[in-house]
């Protein structure tokens, strides 16, 4: 009889299998669950709405905040005396700047000028901005003294900018456009900075002494 029993109980539970399987299958079809109302579902919607707004309301709060402290910085500074800190007083040219052999042919083809504009405390600045660069023979006996010229422009120049253990400057290299027995004589370098922001323009120049072998 014990047999006969388990063997029932198994019939059994095979036999139900299927019904259990069709209970969950219907289940997560929805069959059987209750469909929400027009007015459920808008109600459900403006929750949401709620949520996102409550959501973006909490956004704006915080960049107005941020705005008030910029205003509270702005207002604690003199009238007259809100202008940008930042600003350049004059540009230098560094005795680095002179002829150079790149290739190791024994010719000076590269001119590299190292420029650098600065502010009012004799700080270098990587300020935005274009730059024309001329070399001059000042002691040309024949009159033709501008030996060559090069416009860089502010996309371009902010490439250009050199950070070295000593000191930081724009470093601008041009094909030299002089014989090599013009290297024989000092040459002047002069260059000129327009500031991208307020359009000043800043000058300064350096002497190209020959080189002595």
């Amino acid at each position: 009889m014990t047999r006969d029993k388990r063997q029932l109980g198994k019939a059994m539970i095979f036999g139900l299998a299927p019904l259990f399987l069709a209970v969950i299958f219907l289940a997560g079809c929805g069959v059987g669950s209750r469909r929400m109302s027009p007015a459920e579902l808008k109600a459900r919607n403006l929750e949401r709405e709620k949520a996102q707004l409550a959501e973006q309301l909490e956004q704006r709060e915080v960049e107005i905040a941020q705005l008030q402290a910029q205003i509270k910085i702005l207002s604690a500074l003199p009238e007259g005396k809100r202008q940008n800190p930042y600003t350049i007083s004059a540009v230098k040219i560094t005795r680095l700047t002179s002829f150079y052999d790149k290739d190791g042919d024994g010719r000076r083809e590269k001119l590299v000028v190292y420029f650098q504009p600065v502010d009012p405390d004799g700080d270098i600045l990587k300020a935005a901005g274009s730059v024309s660069v001329q070399l001059w023979n000042l002691n040309n006996p024949s009159g033709q003294a501008l030996l060559g010229q090069w416009q860089v422009q502010p996309q371009e120049l902010r490439k250009l900018w050199f950070d070295s253990l000593v000191s930081s400057s724009y470093r601008l290299t041009f094909d030299a456009p002089v014989s090599t027995e013009a290297l024989a004589g000092p040459l002047t370098v002069k260059a000129t900075f327009a500031d991208y922001f307020t359009g000043q323009l800043f000058s300064g120049q350096q002497v190209i002494e020959p080189r002595v072998n």
